[in-house]
């Protein structure tokens, strides 16, 4: 048996930009052992900077110029935690999240980007649309051509502000796009006006002083109306108000000035320029702090600084994953000096382009847009076809071997009670959790966890039942933090379907191999999570039991209390019933994608906000409409359950309407692409309960693949079985109380065969 190798050091990517993307590929294909890499990012597409404009001219769909940072992550063998950063604490070296229990690091790489500066101009933060966050911005952008689309004869006018590189080519791409929908629209005619607005007296002051004068004849050509030498001190609702006194009437403006950093940066305590920006040395390190690297827009090379722009951040991908390996290994850092000249390519919106480099310009010409499309296509190649690695370290990059971090070699892990975290290590994990999680009061918990003994002792008041549970399960997410709310979730939903009311809970953890500071660490996220889910529902952890292991997983026993005559089974459906659904079908087929990077990261970020949705005011709102039957749909899939709650009541039949299922985004996908879950297999018994099953193939049913009916889901919903006029205002209530995706399935009829369920 060969020993594992347990996680030593920890090293956090805050930020998905060009620079971190091609730093986590190139992790992919070369790992350190022993070095746990951990990504933490909110937006889980990074837009890539060389085909936006082509986005926003209709060139590009999304998935063609966005880089998938899900399976990027999983290639990279990355934990992904989809959270915002706010904030450091350096002296503990730990990041500060929004949503997310901070995260702790030994090693650190920022590279978040920048924002437009638009706070200080008056009216900025309310009417303007800035281009960064790229991701919000393209949201207002489809916007605004859904509105022309739909509204063809409607003058438009928006305003541009900020004439360097991105302004001009925005405002190309918009006009183009725009035309190309009024075109569309047969409203050619439709007055549509555009207004670069820029305080300089010439556009892309950066540039040659050729290449600024050809740009500046297209957008004349073009009918985009230059607005030089204004600089904007208001923006108001209907225009523009510049410093001179001019006022340019606008619908929208765009802000695309001169760049601004995160204000948590400089807060933090890491040394930054005059605008908030990570001050490095030459090889990406912070100025400051040594553990601290930064790359991309919010890094400012001290000795070498460059302008704020993406073929920047590109060529520091290499250099930035090299030195982090290095730092990693203890080894010398190695410097990276930054080219002085670089090409530029400018999308005009129409297929033709641009050339500029140092004093020399080319184009407009067709040819010139082929070249920049070949070159961002190869770029992005990159990361949609990630390579098939036959081992960690495949493709001529040895792996290094454990021995270059740590001279101890790894002992053989203990089984029995050997395979316990230890006590210290608990502890403290556990202390953590009650100072960042009050538990609510509960006088029915005699002995809990604030009372450490051998067993803990609840107590039963007359008149009530105790109901029991017991979930267990492998992570199928790389946070632990919301691994263990959808773990206690799943665990909490029978509970639920059952309408008990939760009490208290039973842990049971399997960690991963590592060191006793990074088990706390994990271990505290794991319970902080499902202790989040257990305060929400009531419940309170009063005990439980971790073991180390090859892969984290957790496991909840879980106790409600009920009175004995309000209990729901899954026995009680009736003919003239109707069963309703609450939640969409689909997390088995996405998450076996996912193993294999086929999913979209669009698509798993769908499925874990399921996951993470309670069914406790599901349940409530179906003992309110006087439900005869209830269950939770988990791992046998809707047909299994389904099938269950057949077994144990009167003989009945099922007409399900499988048009009706709701599915989560990318089930469908999945599933015709052949992505099935390990218990698919077993879970398609059920099939023979099923008229006239084997006579026909799945899809003439309708659109759903039949298949789904098979899925088994992690937290799914509860399918309920209510009076048929009961029905509409169950739904209706189910809607409003925050389950958009609940459906009228199944109709309960008279049994008419010894195959109960049909399809319809």
């Amino acid at each position: 048996m060969e020993a594992p190798t347990p996680v030593t050091q920890d090293l956090v990517l805050i930020g998905g930009g060009h620079s971190h993307a091609i730093a986590l590929r190139m992790w992919g294909m070369n790992p350190i052992p022993g070095v746990r890499l951990t990504l933490i990012t909110d937006v889980m597409h990074t837009p890539y900077s060389g085909m936006l404009p082509g986005y926003v001219a209709g060139l590009y769909d999304f998935d063609e110029c966005h880089i998938d940072l899900r399976p990027l992550a999983r290639f990279a063998g990355a934990r992904l935690i989809g959270d915002r950063a706010v904030g450091l604490d350096l002296a503990q070296n730990r990041v500060l999240c929004a949503h997310h229990p901070a995260i702790a690091f030994d090693w650190l790489s920022i590279d978040i980007g920048s924002t437009p500066a638009v706070s200080t101009v008056p009216g900025a933060a309310d009417y303007a649309i800035p281009v960064k966050p790229i991701s919000q911005f393209l949201t207002q952008w489809e916007a605004i051509v859904q509105q022309v689309s739909e509204q063809p004869q409607r003058p438009l006018r928006l305003g541009i502000v900020g004439g360097g590189a991105g302004g001009v080519e925005l405002a190309l791409n918009i006009r183009a796009r725009l035309r190309q929908v009024l075109q569309q629209a047969g409203h050619l005619d439709t007055p549509l006006e555009i207004h670069l607005v820029h305080r300089g007296r010439e556009i892309l002051p950066e540039r040659s002083p050729g290449m600024r004068r050809k740009m500046q004849h297209i957008l004349a050509q073009r009918g985009i109306q230059l607005h030089l030498g204004e600089t904007v001190a208001a923006v108001e609702p209907d225009g523009l108000r510049c410093e001179s006194g001019r006022w340019i009437e606008c619908d929208r403006p765009f802000w695309v000035t001169q760049a601004s950093a995160e204000s948590w940066l400089k807060e933090s305590g890491l040394a930054t320029d005059d605008r908030g920006f990570i001050q490095v040395n030459d090889c990406l390190q912070s100025t400051s702090h040594p553990y601290v690297f930064a790359a991309g827009d919010v890094a400012t090379m001290v000795r070498h600084p460059r302008p704020k722009a993406g073929v920047f951040a590109v060529r520091q991908g290499k250099p930035l994953f090299e030195n982090l390996r290095r730092a990693a290994l203890g080894q010398p850092l190695k410097p990276f000096v930054p080219q002085k000249e670089f090409l530029i390519l400018v999308g005009l919106g129409d297929r033709t382009a641009v050339a500029s480099r140092g004093p020399l310009h080319f184009g407009p010409t067709p040819w010139l847009w082929q070249w920049k499309d070949r070159i961002d296509r190869r770029f992005m190649e990159k990361f949609s076809n990630l390579p098939e690695m036959r081992s960690r370290g495949s493709k001529g990059l040895p792996l290094v071997p454990p021995s270059s971090i740590d001279s101890t070699p790894p002992s053989l892990p203990c089984a029995g009670c050997g395979s316990k975290i230890g006590s210290q290590t608990l502890d403290r994990a556990l202390r953590r959790v009650r100072a960042e999680l009050p538990e609510p009061a509960r006088n029915d918990v005699l002995l809990g966890l604030d009372v450490p003994d051998d067993a803990a002792v609840v107590q039963i008041a007359a008149g009530q039942v105790l109901v029991q549970t017991v979930d267990y399960f492998r992570a199928m997410v790389d946070d632990p933090f919301v691994f263990g709310q959808i773990a206690a979730n799943h665990a909490l939903s029978d509970l639920f379907a059952m309408g008990a009311k939760p009490q208290s809970a039973l842990a049971i953890a399997t960690l991963p191999y590592a060191t006793a500071a990074k088990q706390e660490e994990a271990l505290f996220h794991l319970l902080a999570g499902a202790t989040k889910m257990l305060h929400g529902a009531g419940a309170v952890l009063i005990g439980g039991h971790t073991v180390e292991g090859a892969e984290m997983a957790l496991g909840l026993c879980c106790n409600g209390l009920a009175e004995p005559s309000h209990l729901l089974h899954k026995g009680g459906l009736r003919p003239g019933d109707v069963l309703i659904l609450t939640k969409p079908l689909g997390t088995g087929t996405l998450f076996a994608a996912d193993m294999q990077r086929q999913a979209k990261g669009r698509w798993i970020e769908g499925a874990i906000a399921m996951m993470l949705q309670s069914n406790q005011a599901a349940a409530e709102i179906f003992r309110a409409y006087h439900a005869h039957a209830c269950t939770d749909v988990t791992g046998f899939g809707l047909l299994g359950h389904l099938v269950e709650m057949l077994r144990t009541s009167e003989p009945v039949g099922v007409q399900l309407d499988l048009s009706a299922l709701p599915l989560l985004p990318g089930a469908a996908e999945t599933l015709q692409q052949g992505f099935r879950s390990s218990l698919h297999p077993q879970n398609l018994a059920a099939a023979c309960w099923v008229r006239d099953w084997e006579q026909g193939s799945p899809s003439r049913f309708s659109e759903i693949p039949a298949d789904i009916l098979f899925d088994p889901q992690t937290a799914g919903g509860l399918l309920g079985c209510v009076p048929a006029e009961t029905a509409p205002d169950c739904l209706s209530a189910l809607h409003q109380a925050g389950y958009p995706e609940s459906r009228a399935i199944a109709l309960v009829v008279p049994l008419e065969s010894d195959r109960p369920v049909r399809l319809i």
